[in-house]
């Protein structure tokens, strides 16, 4: 059944969208706690899209070149007039002050983070005649304009370097111009994509305490510099990692009014689907849902806490068209897939404003009618981001949808909902209503209370459940069915070793294999498999952690465990040899290097190969003894590692269905439904 849903009357938690379409007014915005709000303190949240001013970005020189001002203008504009013409319910505009104006002519550079050719005069002309003209242009067309500044930021920055002078300069510029300064429809990202900053000790990292400190102070000198020229505009700090690293920000935030963070987010970064592998910011494996939304709550949603969010670079499409930067598809919303997936998780988190980096020339030639399947374009595949994201721009804009009756869905996405799920300790799984359109689907609101037997075991905020502690929790669900209540009941079973194909990851490093039936395990080559811990796994209670395979292997294999959350610190390793068992004192935990380890917040726990030949294992588990095993039973005709634990120092097990905790298995204590049950 398909009805048509407002939404206004049932927009996504947190969302109240401006509607500053072509001749009507834009209101005011400004920063209050972590949203932008306009002058009668309503939320809102912007959605756009950007341009760049050089022939190459415009279409690979085919439209204007010789730095031909009115060509560009009036080529640009065209695309803005071309574009809301085509229905696109925009209200932002990402507006690059390409190098191409301020570089000297014929001056070779090694790319756009090489700033040696710069020219001071020349920026503050073009700024003059080609910048501002356009900022102007795109807010009579009832868009806000973000400036950027020309190129982006080399590897490696510092305090007081070349770069730090030379953003300085930029800004200090722009920052006194009362055509910008002005208009509060205009505000400024600080920079493009810093990689590494110094840190205290001379070395360049990223996302380390002192880095941390020293990009607060790096963009505070900055924002002041810009106050102090009486420039009040909405200010957008970039975060290292190409702007995916935003944690740091909640200790060392920027300090002043109307703060926000730009981020970038692409496939693959955050944990999320990458159609094609990709090493960068932790990429390669496809994490769907969960591992994507844990990976935005290390980062992202820290920063989110305490000012608005603003994604300046994403979008998506299969590699096959050649028509957009990120590589995925939108797939199924909390399934497989990126574009649905980040939708959800924006939505959730409410104060994230987000554009796609689609070529303009594209979103120009968009038309609303659908593709055919086998015959379709970049502009209307549902897998390709114009088509959803036109779509989920105009319900933001509270357009009625046509949609199905919303249903509830978890992750990992099914045609129904399970009874029982297994949950990774200190892992999320997310929870959402979900319509589906003519080749989009739309996430509502409408989950009511949820409550949990055991609220220490899990918890739910935001459109996920959380997964505190090892144990088990009966939960029930209250949502929206439509205009009907409905009540789901579901088992939520937390270990923090869970060896399902939803939970273990054979991608950490390296594209690999997991078969959770057999569990056999291939690595890619010099590869990774195992479980990530966004929230540190603590195991300050047990004195041994051990490792089981089936039979020996011939892949190098062995055992590792990081204290630190990056794959390329050094690990306490265990070699398997030709052993099936190898066990690490937790009591003495010490890397490679020889460096003392922290027990209690682990980060990842898994297994390295050589790669390319498969391994079988058996269990992982944590215990106070080291006489402990353990055994795989068949519970509802599923095979499941059972996890040791210790009660009074006796080796327990724990993840058994009670009513099948005896059945079968050899004499012990075990840990069913909550009750301590003992086999003789």
């Amino acid at each position: 059944m398909r009805r048509h849903i407002s939404a206004l009357l049932i927009a996504v938690l947190g969302m109240l969208p401006a509607y500053p379409w072509p001749g009507m007014a834009m209101p005011e915005l400004h920063v209050e706690g972590r949203w932008l709000v306009d002058e009668n303190g309503n939320r809102v949240n912007l959605h756009g899209f950007g341009q760049t001013y050089s022939p190459w970005f415009n279409e690979q020189g085919k439209r204007w070149s010789n730095y031909n001002v009115k060509a560009c203008l009036d080529y640009n504009k065209g695309l803005i007039d071309d574009i809301m013409e085509a229905g696109w319910k925009f209200n932002f505009l990402r507006l690059h002050m390409d190098p191409y104006w301020s570089n000297i002519p014929g001056v070779h550079t090694k790319g756009e983070n090489d700033i040696s050719a710069f020219d001071y005069n020349r920026f503050c002309k073009y700024l003059s005649e080609v910048f501002i003209p356009m900022a102007e242009y795109a807010v009579s067309k009832g868009l806000y304009v973000v400036m950027r500044p020309p190129g982006v930021c080399p590897e490696e920055i510092a305090v007081g370097d070349a770069y730090h002078k030379y953003l300085k300069k930029v800004w200090g510029y722009v920052s006194s111009q009362k055509r910008l300064t002005d208009n509060p429809h205009i505000m400024f990202e600080l920079a493009n994509e810093p990689v590494r900053i110094k840190d205290t000790d001379g070395e360049y990292r990223s996302n380390t305490d002192g880095c941390n400190r020293n990009l607060t102070q790096f963009f505070q000198e900055i924002v002041d510099l810009m106050r102090g020229n009486g420039c009040d505009n909405i200010l957008w700090i970039p975060g290292t990692g190409y702007q995916s690293q935003y944690a740091g920000f909640a200790t060392y935030p920027v300090k002043g009014d109307n703060i926000g963070y730009a981020v970038h987010v692409y496939p693959g970064w955050y944990g999320s689907d990458a159609m094609e592998p990709s090493h960068e910011l932790g990429g390669g494996y496809g994490g769907h849902f969960d591992a994507f939304a844990a990976g935005w709550d290390a980062q992202i949603a820290p920063a989110a806490e305490i000012a608005p969010i603003m994604v300046t670079e994403m979008d998506w499409a299969p590699s096959s068209y050649g028509a957009s930067w990120g590589k995925s598809i939108t797939g199924k919303m909390l399934g497989q897939g990126f574009g649905g997936n980040f939708k959800v998780i924006a939505d959730n988190t409410g104060n994230v404003s987000w554009m796609i980096f689609t070529g303009p020339e594209w979103l120009a030639k968009f038309k609303d009618e659908p593709g055919k399947e086998g015959n379709y374009t970049f502009l209307n595949d549902p897998e390709a981001c114009p088509w959803p994201v036109y779509h989920w721009f105009r319900d933001y804009a509270g357009e009625k949808m046509d949609v199905s009756q919303p249903e509830l869905c978890l992750s990992p996405r099914s045609e129904v909902v399970a009874s029982e799920y297994v949950v990774t300790t200190g892992g999320v799984k997310g929870a959402a209503l979900i319509g589906e359109g003519d080749g989009f689907e739309i996430n509502f609101t409408g989950i009511g209370d949820v409550a949990f037997s055991n609220p220490d075991i899990m918890g739910f905020k935001d459109g996920k459940f959380f997964a505190y502690e090892q144990g088990e929790t009966e939960c029930v669900i209250h949502y929206l069915s439509g205009d009907e209540e409905a009540t789901s009941e579901i088992k939520f079973i937390s270990t923090p070793f869970p060896m399902t194909e939803e939970c273990f990851n054979p991608s950490i490093w390296e594209t690999g294999s997991f078969d959770a039936s057999t569990g056999s395990v291939t690595t890619g080559q010099y590869g990774f498999a195992g479980w990530k811990y966004t929230n540190p796994l603590d195991l300050s209670k047990y004195d041994y952690l051990i490792a089981e395979i089936q039979s020996p292997s011939s892949c190098g294999l062995s055992f590792r465990v990081y204290d630190i959350d990056n794959y390329w610190t050094d690990p306490a390793v265990a070699d398997f040899g030709n052993d099936t068992r190898v066990v690490m004192d937790l009591r003495n935990l010490k890397s490679t290097n020889g460096r003392i380890m922290n027990r209690n917040h682990l980060y990842f726990i898994g297994f390295w190969t050589y790669g390319g030949s498969p391994f079988r294992l058996k269990a992982v588990f944590a215990c106070n003894d080291l006489d402990a095993d353990s055994s795989v039973d068949t519970i509802d005709g599923v095979n499941r590692i059972v996890n040791v634990t210790s009660i009074d120092g006796k080796c327990i097990r724990t993840g058994v269905s009670e009513s099948k905790a005896a059945e079968g298995l050899p004499p012990g204590i075990y840990i069913a439904g909550g009750k301590k049950i003992i086999v003789r």
